[in-house]
């Protein structure tokens, strides 16, 4: 047998997964339009235009952060240190616009996706020559970058007041109506889907994430693909930075502060699988978006926020059971059909 063939999806595998995962995002669909109607038959203020452009934009930034977090998590791994990343860039970002007024909006954005870009490599450079998990390794780096925005904030803060008014407007300026900000986000969730579902450098990224040591037999290169794995997820943190220093102009060493969780909260209630080589970009979107929406409706409605962690939580653990459900299922049916070959 050649190790193409050890490492070729078995069509069955493939389309139980498919089906299932496509399942879900099409329940995160349902239970989207259901959440917002019974929302809005209690407040009519919900889905007012400005109640609908605070839920896009606080979903794009999400958004950004669970894309770049289901490319990782697709290759076995995951990142812890995506909201210090954020928090670093955004401050880092806020520092550049502050003290250089006159630069034009595309170097911010293009100085965070560097940043971001630096993070995510010196993760994916620990992970692969290390040889440590990725759970450690960005646990650690998740306070090393912390703390470096915390050394170099000093305790000062960035206000709004002394970021350029160009700046300060892509936060809030629309195109046909929508903001800049959600465009942004619906371009990273198109090209990250396509890339994933269309190109090889995606599928060779779900075979790792399904079989690494078939994929190595097959030639891939997973040392390699891991670091690019981690390098767009931090440029993708870097960019979700620049991001949140536009929408919200005051940025301090906090900025990001527990966002990890909900990152990875999001793709995991959008179908990307802990265990690797499952999910989409697309996916990823809808969770963020669904966990966005939870947030709105829980505060329209005037109810304890506590529940927002209580119910995200839950659907953490539903999601990590269905997952594995769903693999326990496929090794049976697998092993059931190899037996009668």
């Amino acid at each position: 047998m050649s190790a193409t063939e050890v490492a070729a999806p078995r069509p069955r595998e493939r389309s139980v997964l498919g089906t299932v995962f496509k399942a879900r995002e099409s329940g995160i669909a349902l239970a989207l339009v259901a959440l917002v109607a019974f929302t809005a038959t209690q407040n009519s203020r919900f889905l007012s235009g400005q109640g609908i452009r605070d839920i896009l934009l606080g979903t794009a930034i999400l958004a950004v952060l669970a894309v770049g977090q289901s490319i990782v998590m697709i290759t076995r791994n995951i990142d812890l240190s995506v909201g210090s990343v954020l928090g670093l860039s955004a401050f880092a970002v806020g520092s550049l616009m502050r003290d250089n007024p006159g630069l034009p909006v595309i170097v911010a954005v293009l100085a965070g996706l560097a940043l971001g870009a630096v993070c995510g490599l010196i993760n994916g450079t620990l992970v692969r020559f290390g040889q440590v998990p990725a759970l450690v390794v960005t646990l650690g780096t998740l306070y090393a970058f912390r703390g470096v925005c915390y050394l170099w904030a000093g305790g000062q803060q960035i206000n709004a007041d002394k970021l350029p008014p160009s700046f300060l407007g892509f936060g809030t300026a629309t195109l046909l109506g929508v903001p800049w900000l959600v465009l942004i986000a619906v371009a990273v969730l198109v090209s990250a889907a396509v890339l994933l579902r269309d190109y090889r450098a995606g599928r060779e990224l779900y075979a790792m994430g399904s079989n690494p040591e078939a994929a190595k037999l097959a030639g891939i290169k997973v040392g390699r693909n891991t670091s690019a794995a981690f390098l767009a997820g931090g440029a993708l943190a870097g960019l979700a930075g620049v991001l949140f220093a536009a929408r919200f102009g005051t940025v301090d060493a906090a900025a990001g502060s527990g966002y990890e969780l909900t990152v990875v909260a999001a793709a995991v209630v959008g179908g990307v699988a802990v265990f690797g080589g499952s999910g989409s970009a697309w996916g990823a979107g809808l969770g963020a978006l669904l966990l966005t929406v939870i947030g709105s409706a829980l505060a329209v409605l005037d109810i304890d926020q506590f529940w927002q962690q209580a119910i995200v939580g839950a659907l953490i653990l539903f999601a990590i059971g269905a997952d594995r459900l769903v693999a326990v299922r496929v090794a049976k049916a697998l092993k059931k059909r190899d037996s009668h070959v």
